[in-house]
């Protein structure tokens, strides 16, 4: 039995492409280590962050470490002092650095003054062996408890580690000097109840972005000095204080960010699946404003190919098969393509168009537990011919949209921030329509029929 993570459980998209995961072995002893979180270096180097997967669901400090492009995996134990820490999460530079943050974490039914006390340890030989730092931050107990909620690493020097408040301010230390000494920073005020989220937190650049419990948003562009804190659509990203609200932070850039999220999520019980109807939120001003949102019929996990607006998404196993599998975008979320079905995929990382992981179970040290992309983004349509032809493109006025494969198909425009502009059913071979009213910029012209799912990018002059 595999345990899955807590997280967004949506429905797929249909369309398939001959793209697929080849499977390597992660190399851990123990069956059933799935892959939380990858950080990818190059192509050549990653580090995995590993999670018992079974029924048991054990408290596991491991990862495994590739430096060959995943031909071979190498795991390691992150030895953090305390083998009942929860590893929070892995912040990797190179094949040989990288930081892990951990806590004291809580036990159902027993009272621990200590609960949330956090910890930072780096290695700089390959995971071999870690060395404490900064002693004395996240080690507050009192009325208000430290809890770490994430640390991590722009570069071999510039670093930042933050938890939940202490006092009026989220407890947040930054680093020039790879961790040798660390420096308190200084947040915006909290409001009663705001806190952060272990894992929900993103950084590209020399920016970083942490999201709380009030559905704010607290980011810097400095690498932790200053910061800003910026509303979002959503009342709360973990469902803790608005129990409806649930949500995901992702980041390609300073400016150009998503936020998948649900404003009426139902949690899972025993005998139930997680319900809830998710949007994508846009923005490209680094979380200043968001756009109304657009309805997400994508996966659960979802990176950015750095640089760029498009996106690659992978579900783990849930109660309806159909969510199964990995997706890609190459509009920023607005639409989405299938790659495959029916298998289950853990949390995915791209280097670029053509190379990306992503987690899954390992059997044994020599089955399994890590999947390398075999394909291409570079060509949206995998070189499949065009269903659909719209021109001319740019256009000012009239359009001509034509198919040879379909007779009878659903037609959505939608603008850049994801806003259905129009809806029409068409008929025939050929048909036209008049845009001139649209605004000058880029649309999304989606195609829908029982057999073709297609997206054309047209520019309105």
């Amino acid at each position: 039995m595999k345990k899955l993570l807590l997280t967004l459980l949506l429905n797929a998209s249909i369309s398939t492409f001959a793209q697929s995961w080849d499977s390597q072995a992660s190399g851990f002893a123990s069956p059933s280590r799935g892959i939380s979180k990858l950080e990818i270096i190059d192509a050549n180097t990653l580090w995995g962050l590993a999670y018992d997967g079974t029924a048991a669901a054990a408290n596991v400090q491991e990862f495994t470490l590739t430096t060959n492009g995943g031909a071979t995996w190498t795991p390691g134990v992150i030895n953090v002092g305390d083998v009942t820490y929860q590893i929070v999460n892995l912040s990797a530079i190179d094949a040989l650095t990288a930081w892990a943050g951990a806590i004291n974490p809580s036990v159902t039914g027993v009272t621990d003054p200590n609960d949330g006390i956090g910890v930072i340890y780096k290695t700089t030989d390959g995971g071999a062996t870690w060395v404490r730092q900064n002693a004395t931050g996240f080690q507050t107990v009192g009325t208000v408890n430290s809890f770490l909620d994430g640390v991590h690493f722009f570069d071999a020097n510039n670093g930042l580690a933050f938890g939940d408040p202490i006092g009026t301010t989220f407890e947040i230390y930054t680093t020039s000097d790879g961790g040798a000494t660390w420096t308190p920073a200084t947040s915006p005020a909290v409001v009663a109840n705001e806190y952060g989220y272990t894992g929900n937190f993103v950084a590209a650049g020399n920016s970083f972005w942490f999201t709380t419990s009030k559905g704010k948003i607290y980011k810097t562009t400095d690498k932790g000095l200053t910061w800003t804190k910026l509303n979002s659509p959503l009342s709360d990203f973990g469902a803790q204080v608005t129990t409806t609200n649930v949500g995901s932070l992702y980041f390609t850039d300073n400016n150009t960010g998503i936020i998948v999220g649900a404003k009426n999520y139902v949690a899972a019980t025993t005998t139930t699946a997680a319900t809830g109807t998710f949007k994508i939120y846009t923005t490209t001003n680094g979380g200043t404003t968001w756009s109304t949102g657009v309805t997400y019929t994508g996966f659960r996990n979802i990176c950015y190919i750095p640089g760029t607006t498009k996106l690659v998404a992978t579900s783990a196993l849930t109660t309806t098969t159909t969510s199964d599998g990995s997706s890609y975008s190459v509009d920023n979320g607005v639409t989405w393509t299938t790659i495959e079905t029916g298998t289950q995929r853990l949390s995915p990382a791209f280097l670029n168009e053509t190379t990306g992981w992503c987690g899954g179970f390992n059997s044994d040290p020599f089955t399994g537990g890590v999947f390398k992309f075999n394909g291409s983004l570079f060509n949206p349509t995998f070189n499949v011919a065009k269903s659909f032809v719209v021109s001319p493109n740019p256009a000012n006025s009239i359009v001509s949209i034509s198919s040879s494969l379909v007779d009878s198909y659903s037609l959505k425009i939608v603008d850049v921030s994801g806003k259905v502009i129009l809806e029409k059913e068409l008929n025939g071979i050929e048909n036209t329509l008049d845009i001139s009213a649209l605004n000058s910029g880029l649309y999304f012209f989606n195609f829908t029929s029982d057999s073709k799912s297609e997206t054309v990018k047209i520019i309105k002059n």
